[in-house]
């Protein structure tokens, strides 16, 4: 692995620079101008939410050369996705700190090389083929189905995936996918699904935040309860395997590891990992001591993860664009009345189906009231309003 090991701290009002400008960077943005320090957002998107609060906005492609070289001036870098240039980050660490590097990036990108990783550092993936070619499909696959085709590269979201029972689908789903580099994996007893950010500055600076238990709604994260209502030694060893992963990848910055609770046993399988704050961390914001973008901020400075507490039990969730009713803003005074639920709203300038445009927090004193209450305010919230007689 290369990685830029120069730990001397940025101090405010130094200028931090981040690649991506979507809501992960807005959050990052309001995280560092909080810190004092001053923010470059590279993002082609006029309309960017991070744009918004950024003392400078680089309106460029991801690979513009000259856009690059104003960004290389930044005393540090990150990323707010994984599926921005590595070679772009590798480019940048030659005149400044980045972080994640470059070669880790990479790897999030690649669905085999993520494995590959994985499997590495001793841990557990749900078994699984790699299929270049249509030759790749043949009797060898059977005993991974029923399991679902993955591209390997440029998959989020659920998209990129197939479910598979048969080898005829396989093959179907193959040449729909266009006959890209997939991974094919066997489909698990699934308990439950969690996640662990990790904090990671060196081997010496490393902390975990408390585990999420997700629950995802047509491929899309819609849920995260915190903690997750899983046994407490379920939930360090994940912690344990997540800080195991970060090591052997020598991971600078703050990693988002998901994680499968499997069969009746509720053994952990690792599925994959995010190199940047996740969607499943913004819980964070409102319920722990610190969060993951400020934890991000500071590990590219060079400083030692803060503290990780959770100061209450919640639940976290999204807000797709299908709650805009013929483009009328849904009642945000569902959320805003109550005195413990946060509303978080990314700025976005139009809502479609499936897009994130915002996330609430509720606290209460147990995760599982916190899950309920969370899933009764969706509800009032996707109520179509009535129409005026």
């Amino acid at each position: 692995m290369t990685t830029n090991h120069t730990t001397l701290s940025i101090l405010p009002p130094a200028m931090l620079g981040i690649l991506g400008g979507g809501q992960l960077g807005r959050m990052f943005t309001i995280a560092a101008k909080t810190l004092g320090y001053r923010v470059t957002v590279l993002d082609p998107d006029p309309n960017a939410p991070a744009a918004e609060f950024a003392d400078t906005h680089l309106c460029a492609p991801f690979d513009d050369a000259t856009a690059l070289t104003q960004l290389a001036k930044c005393a540090a870098v990150t990323t707010e996705f994984e599926n921005v240039s590595a070679d772009a980050m590798r480019q940048l660490a030659l005149t400044t700190r980045v972080s994640p590097s470059g070669d880790c990036v990479a790897i999030a990108q690649d669905r085999e090389q993520e494995k590959a990783w994985i499997r590495k550092a001793g841990l557990p993936t749900a078994p699984y083929r790699v299929i270049r070619c249509l030759a790749d499909i043949n009797d060898d696959c059977t005993a991974l189905l029923p399991g679902i085709l993955k591209t390997a590269t440029l998959g989020y979201d659920g998209k990129g995936q197939a479910q598979i029972n048969s080898l005829p689908e396989l093959t179907e789903a193959f040449t729909k996918m266009g006959s890209v580099r997939c991974v094919l994996e066997q489909k698990l007893d699934l308990h439950t699904e969690i996640s662990v950010v990790v904090c990671r500055l060196n081997s010496d600076n490393i902390a975990c935040f408390p585990c999420a238990e997700n629950q995802h709604e047509c491929g899309i994260l819609a849920y995260s309860t915190v903690p997750a209502r899983l046994p407490e030694n379920l939930q360090q060893q994940a912690q344990q395997l997540a800080c195991r992963l970060a090591d052997t990848l020598d991971y600078v910055g703050v990693l988002a590891v998901e994680m499968f609770v499997v069969g009746k046993d509720e053994n952990l399988v690792i599925n994959e990992i995010a190199p940047r704050p996740h969607n499943s961390g913004h819980y964070t914001l409102d319920a722990c001591s610190t969060d993951q973008f400020q934890q991000q901020v500071r590990l590219m400075c060079g400083l030692p993860p803060a503290d990780t507490h959770l100061l209450s039990p919640c639940c976290m969730a999204n807000i797709l664009g299908d709650l805009w009713y013929e483009n009328n803003e849904p009642n945000w005074q569902i959320l805003l009345q109550p005195t413990n639920v946060y509303l978080h709203l990314y700025g976005k300038k139009t809502a479609r189906a499936g897009r994130k445009m915002g996330h609430y927090t509720v606290l209460s004193d147990n995760a599982g009231s916190a899950y309920t209450s969370a899933k009764e305010l969706h509800r009032k919230l996707a109520e179509k309003p009535e129409k005026p007689i």
